[in-house]
């Protein structure tokens, strides 16, 4: 393979410190991320963080979240092609590209996902030359299925909704008995881990500087593949203290209780234990209410006056209105549960993740308003109260202790094993030195890059 055939693409550490990539390459960069989103240049604003190298994030109000504790918000809306799930598309395609595994002309590359995976592969595999086709259910957004169509993606659809991504694994491994299918298998590939370990994680660490004690808490994160929660495995480097909350959909409680069911958090809850979920530093799983997050996006999307009205400043309830998704719902609402339940206080920070914006997400709120008789301001009041303000610490699992673990190792034997994967294999997981090990590779690929380039 030679070596000009590797798109030119950036390291793990110049998607945490942009900075860091050459200047010329930066300021096209930032130029095109306006100017035109299928430039292959926008590979290198797959960052946290914004032209003056914040991490972009917002502290949300007290008056919404009605708990002492800040709770800190990154947001994934402003990564090229709207959520941060690119990143992972990106690192994983990387490492097969340096690998010499996935050739361009060659390959056609898989993308198994509920949504934000398969619009990131769409997207990265339309940058980088390749030809990607995303399975997915048949159930999802339609936002998400014109989205992928757009940037050249074909889709093979399954059947069911969010909750039956074992379907969309199956399917998969159908296709890629066939060579030149390439799966970019985000429930079961570590570059996900890598990334959001490294990249994620580091990046969280960085937005807690000058708020509260300067700490973190508790991170929440509602594990799709599990690869955002890998934050956790950082931040608790940084922060021993901290608290990892793995969220989940009260009606498919599967890490919880091993509850399966049908919900509408686009993104999340999977009947499974990924693969690549490192349950060794999840300390809790905690259930949240799928109609909880719908009508919580519909209060900051559409309640501007309601928020105002409730003490929040009108250029902050105003700048509210796009940065959410459905599952960003869902972490938000599970940090407030933790930081009651934790017992935090105004020094304390909870930090999150907003996977998404709201512009995947209006025919979910059309569907809110098909089945809600009255959604006048008195009613997104109600709501406001109910499902922030007096939001309840129930529903919280406690798996720190390690014989409870084991249900959680159980669950991922159920899954994987079935999928070709050795005991073996899955027994060496029950350990950080395989987390570790695995999450140092990130330095090798960072000079296979660099070389490759």
């Amino acid at each position: 393979m030679s070596e000009n055939k590797i798109p030119f693409g950036p390291t793990y550490e110049e998607m945490l410190h942009p900075e860091t990539i050459a200047p010329e390459i930066r300021a096209k960069a930032l130029k095109a991320k306006e100017a035109d989103e299928l430039d292959p240049v926008n590979l290198f604003n797959i960052t946290w963080k914004d032209e003056d190298n914040q991490v972009r994030k917002i502290v949300l109000p007290k008056e919404i979240t009605g708990v002492d504790a800040n709770i800190v918000v990154m947001l994934g809306t402003y990564f090229p092609s709207g959520s941060h799930k690119v990143g992972p598309a990106y690192s994983t395609l990387i490492e097969g590209c340096v690998d010499g595994e996935i050739i361009p002309g060659e390959h056609t590359i898989l993308g198994p996902s509920t949504g934000n995976f398969g619009i990131g592969v769409a997207y990265i595999c339309r940058l980088m030359g390749y030809k990607a086709v995303v399975i997915m259910p048949d159930n999802m957004s339609k936002e998400r299925y014109e989205r992928i169509q757009a940037y050249g993606g074909e889709l093979d659809l399954t059947p069911g909704t969010e909750s039956d991504v074992i379907l969309t694994l199956q399917r998969t491994y159908e296709l890629k008995k066939n060579p030149k299918n390439k799966p970019l298998a985000q429930f079961e590939l570590l570059p996900n881990y890598r990334f959001h370990r490294y990249v994620t994680g580091n990046s969280a660490i960085e937005a807690v500087k000058g708020i509260g004690n300067g700490r973190i808490a508790c991170f929440t994160s509602a594990p799709g593949s599990a690869g955002t929660i890998a934050a956790g495995d950082e931040i608790k480097k940084a922060f021993p203290e901290a608290k990892i909350a793995a969220l989940e959909p009260y009606e498919c409680s599967t890490l919880a209780t091993g509850g399966r069911g049908q919900h509408r958090i686009e993104g999340i809850g999977d009947k499974m234990c990924t693969l690549i979920h490192n349950v060794l530093t999840t300390d809790f799983v905690t259930l949240i209410k799928d109609e909880d997050c719908v009508r919580g996006l519909k209060i900051l999307k559409d309640g501007t006056d309601v928020l105002i009205k409730a003490g929040v400043a009108p250029e902050v309830a105003q700048s509210l209105k796009n940065l959410f998704g459905v599952s960003g719902l869902c972490n938000i609402l599970g940090a407030i549960k933790m930081a009651k339940f934790l017992r935090l206080g105004p020094e304390d920070n909870v930090v999150t993740i907003a996977t998404d914006g709201f512009d995947r997400y209006n025919s979910v709120l059309d569907e809110l308003a098909h089945r809600t008789l009255e959604m006048e301001d008195f009613v997104l009041e109600r709501w406001l109260k109910d499902i922030f303000l007096d939001a309840d610490d129930k529903h919280v699992y406690d798996f720190r202790r390690m014989d409870l673990k084991e249900q959680l190792f159980q669950q991922k034997e159920k899954d994987w094993l079935p999928f070709g994967y050795s005991l073996e294999y899955l027994n060496s997981m029950r350990t950080m030195e395989f987390w570790d090990g695995e999450y140092e590779k990130y330095r090798e690929y960072d000079e296979k890059i660099k070389q490759m380039r």
